[in-house]
């Protein structure tokens, strides 16, 4: 893992559009190996599977035990940083977010609309070249 290679801010439908290069992927030009998203857990612990809808698509959520999975339940907002696996034929067909950190949002009711103002933002600034 790269750690010098910016965690990207998505939604999660943006992931569609990543293109793998030899030791990362690539979107918008930009090389990145972790995605940066938020959004609520439509399946969780009780299901057995964790899936992160922000309103734009899903993705597939690895949590490892160590992070005690257990405490992140359906309907749950969350923030969610991890490695970014592409889906494959033989997955679930979701793109998959091996988290390293997770964060219960929940008790913060405007973070959702703040969040994509934040992508929105980092696509401005950072993902797209400005035409002068």
């Amino acid at each position: 893992m790269d750690y010098s290679l910016a965690a990207l801010k998505l939604l999660c439908c943006q992931l569609k559009d990543a293109r793998p290069t030899t030791s990362a992927m690539t979107l918008y030009g930009i090389l990145f190996q972790r995605a940066w998203l938020q959004g609520v857990l439509v399946s969780g612990w009780e299901e057995g599977r964790f899936v992160l809808d922000d309103g734009s698509d899903v993705v597939e959520l690895g949590i490892s035990s160590e992070s005690r999975p257990q405490e992140w339940k359906t309907g749950m907002y969350v923030m969610v940083v991890g490695h970014f696996v592409a889906a494959s034929s033989q997955s679930s067909g979701f793109p998959l977010i091996k988290v390293h950190k997770i964060v219960d949002l929940s008790a913060y009711p405007d973070r959702e609309a703040m969040w994509h103002l934040e992508v929105i933002e980092a696509y401005k600034l950072f993902y797209v070249p400005s035409v002068e």
